[in-house]
């Protein structure tokens, strides 16, 4: 049986650790709204490359692009979103068991001697695929980029891809990413990037629209020109929501631990009482024993 001053140790250190779950909740919550306020921000640029594709899609044109170029699937590439931090709950975990779904689902799809490469983004990401590394699996780590990265990292990783796909390195480009819906929904989503089919612009939100426009020099130089932004857009969205569900699953995840530390500590304070009451009660008998005496 523990004694008063175990317990009082005790309840400091789960006091201690609520304040410092409370002070972490309010930091990745701070976290959170910023990469809301980013989402927001890049809305106007890829709603306009949007509007533009939109166009293009409803104009009687053909579209001709490498990166519309479909061909024998023999080596997908995957780039599979994570974090770079912990104390986010089964965020990790979630996607990882989601990409192992999209593997057995690709070799279904295009038989068993497909090849993969692994992009992991965020070092804890990095540790779980690490796993799958085989003959048929391998692992890359672009250097410079992390679940943090922003901006022109994003393009030149964006850029990269592309090149690889051109270049006959992989044949399609697949992401996997933990898409942001509120504080307490995050949902698993796995797109094709590359190469760009209908299905590409549909789940992006691309619509086309039935606006009698003139295109100059021409649609299909112009549809060549803003595909590839409208791929750095996708991704930079990519990136943005996948930073707003690390720091989403953080809050719950602290939320819940914040809430344990306080059952915890309600539960040792009881105890506490319990045996402060006891100790009292025994020496007032061992006073009045020997008053009697």
């Amino acid at each position: 049986m523990a004694t008063l001053r175990e317990l009082k140790t005790r309840i400091g250190s789960v006091a201690s650790s609520e304040k410092i779950t409370g002070a972490m909740k309010m930091i990745s919550s701070a976290k959170m709204h910023k990469a809301e306020q980013s989402l927001r921000k890049l809305q106007p640029f890829r709603s306009q490359v949007e509007t533009i594709i939109g166009n293009l899609l409803s104009a009687d044109a053909e579209f001709e692009s490498p990166l519309l170029v479909s061909r024998e699937v023999r080596n997908v590439a995957i780039v599979v979103f994570g974090s770079d931090d912990g104390l986010c709950g089964a965020y990790n975990v979630n996607i990882y068991k989601q990409l192992l779904l999209r593997i057995e689902a690709i070799r279904k799809e295009v038989g068993e001697d497909v090849t993969f490469t692994l992009y992991p983004v965020g070092k804890k990401m990095l540790k779980n695929v690490l796993k799958l590394k085989s003959q048929s699996v391998q692992i890359v780590q672009e250097e410079g980029v992390d679940s943090k990265t922003t901006g022109n990292g994003v393009k030149l990783f964006t850029d990269r891809l592309q090149k690889m796909f051109l270049d006959g390195e992989v044949d399609r480009v697949d992401y996997l990413y933990m898409s942001f819906k509120s504080v307490s929904r995050q949902r698993p989503q796995a797109e094709q990037l590359l190469p760009v089919v209908q299905s590409t612009f549909a789940d992006n939100g691309v619509k086309a629209t039935c606006r009698p426009y003139i295109f100059e020099p021409d649609a299909n130089s112009i549809f060549n020109t803003v595909l590839p932004m409208f791929l750095i857009s996708v991704m930079q969205d990519v990136f943005t929501e996948n930073r707003a569900s690390e720091q989403a699953a953080r809050v719950m995840a602290m939320q819940s631990a914040n809430d344990n530390a306080k059952k915890l500590l309600e539960q040792l304070q009881l105890e506490y009482n319990k045996l402060r009451q006891q100790s009292i009660t025994t020496e007032l008998l061992d006073i009045l024993g020997g008053q009697i005496r």
